[in-house]
């Protein structure tokens, strides 16, 4: 049984019911069409994180301002966007499993399919699931850039594994995988560069590993939300995957310009609406949306032009908005929001975006109604 929007189409924002996951589609848009431009003027490719969104609808408009195709990091994600419509999907994370290979294998009947290897056995096991299925599957070795999480260590390890590649009759040796995940939330900008500096020795030192095989990276992907100007200005990585940028969280609202300011280059377009269902004493009201409804993973959501009033203690269904001393606060069964700490975790929470145009406006009205199609698409 599909779950009934909270909203209806042309509703006031007053109407909707809470908590939702609301967004706002004028910043929205505008961050849509801001990394666009960006990829562009930098003449790279932009292929966006679907986990972010989960969203075929979404995926469409990032390919509509010129994105060549999403990433995703389940099987299950990348069956709900080319269900969807979009016939580019890189999986860009290892697999391992028969029925997720499987799976993979018998979607490139339906749209080009990328994934990653970081390991012989994976690459036997990728051509062994592309060989049942009668497919050909685009493979990018990974490569530890820094993240020390996935991946092949650079150079020669690397280019050995693509070597391995190259050589199976169903597999085609697409490039690499170079994202470093753990640098997209240093703070300090100087950091952030130096992180992004050493990634980008690490393609360097493969692609000659690579060149010294008689092997080429035609791809050369990576790059996130809070790194992407130093991947695109690098002249190797050749194609972008920023996932948070068309919401921009509050987490990533900590990152720092060099100058020292916020980081700024995109705005707050998504949020959790929530009631104030209880005001059991001063300065302390009791919101309808907890652990159930905003994540918290990375710290608590923020409090939407609500100087003063701090989000704490979440349990199950509950939120306490702790507002100081001489600041007025909204009454019982008034509606507040929310921006999430951590934009990816929060949406997978829901079942529907509900898209408002004129979001900070006396005028806000629901404008459309997008289910989150791959809300719970981890296998």
């Amino acid at each position: 049984m599909q779950i009934s929007p909270p909203a209806a189409l042309g509703a006031a924002l007053a109407h909707v019911d809470t908590p939702a996951l609301l967004i706002d589609l004028d910043a929205f848009e505008r961050n849509l069409q801001r990394m666009a431009e960006l990829a562009r003027a930098a003449g790279v490719r932009l292929r966006p994180h679907a986990k972010t969104h989960k969203s075929p609808i979404i995926a469409q408009q990032q390919m509509v301002r010129g994105a060549v195709g999403v990433c995703c990091q389940k099987v299950s994600e990348a069956e709900v966007m080319v269900a969807g419509g979009i016939a580019d999907v890189l999986v860009s994370n290892e697999l391992t499993g028969a029925s997720k290979l499987d799976r993979l294998a018998r979607l490139a009947r339906h749209a080009r399919i990328a994934v990653c290897a970081d390991h012989p056995e994976g690459v036997g096991e990728l051509e062994a699931a592309a060989r049942r299925a009668g497919t050909r599957l685009q493979v990018l070795v990974e490569v530890d850039v820094g993240g020390r999480r996935c991946g092949m260590p650079p150079g020669e390890p690397a280019a050995r594994l693509a070597e391995q590649i190259a050589r199976c009759a169903h597999l085609d040796f697409a490039g690499l995988q170079a994202y470093h995940g753990a640098a997209q939330h240093v703070r300090a900008a100087e950091e952030r560069r130096q992180a992004i500096a050493g990634s980008i020795a690490c393609v360097r030192e493969t692609q000659r590993a690579l060149q010294a095989l008689g092997l080429e990276a035609a791809i050369v992907s990576g790059a996130g939300t809070g790194t992407f100007e130093h991947e695109a200005g690098s002249a190797l990585y050749n194609e972008l995957q920023p996932g948070s940028y068309i919401f921009m969280d509050a987490d990533y609202a900590r990152n720092r310009r060099a100058d020292g300011g916020p980081f700024d280059a995109f705005e707050h377009a998504l949020f959790v609406y929530a009631s104030v269902m209880s005001a059991p004493a001063p300065g302390r009201l009791i919101l309808d949306a907890g652990h159930k409804a905003v994540s918290v993973d990375s710290g608590m959501p923020l409090a939407w032009k609500l100087p003063g009033a701090a989000y704490q203690r979440p349990s199950d269904e509950h939120g306490i908005l702790q507002v100081s001393a001489g600041v007025e606060c909204p009454a019982r069964g008034e509606k507040v929001l929310l921006v999430p700490g951590h934009c990816d975790p929060a949406v997978n929470l829901h079942d529907w975006y509900v898209g408002v145009r004129g979001l900070h406006s006396a005028d806000a009205r629901v404008e459309c109604l997008w289910p989150v199609a791959a809300r719970g698409a981890l296998f």
